[in-house]
């Protein structure tokens, strides 16, 4: 089990990024949230499986391609601390 801590940076606030977000979540092994930040930006956390993830976020970038402009990731440890993915 892996930790992703993702910003993603662009027209990613008020187009349904959060919703779509947990959404596609809902397909995968993953656990987390995805959250607003005050800077315009959108942060993911996730945990699970690295290929999960990996699935994961490239299905959401699929969707969401048009509105991000840049991503950070770091990789964290994995803290087992969420039970399901949802919005804060």
């Amino acid at each position: 089990m892996i930790r992703r801590r993702i910003c993603f940076f662009g027209y990613v606030q008020g187009v349904g990024f959060r919703y779509i977000t947990c959404s596609v979540a809902r397909g995968f092994c993953v656990n987390g949230y995805v959250r607003n930040r005050p800077d315009g930006s959108v942060e993911l956390v996730v945990e699970g499986e690295s290929k999960e993830i990996q699935r994961f976020l490239d299905s959401l970038c699929d969707l969401m391609s048009s509105h991000i402009e840049r991503t950070e990731i770091l990789e964290e440890p994995s803290t087992g601390e969420f039970t399901e993915f949802g919005i804060r």
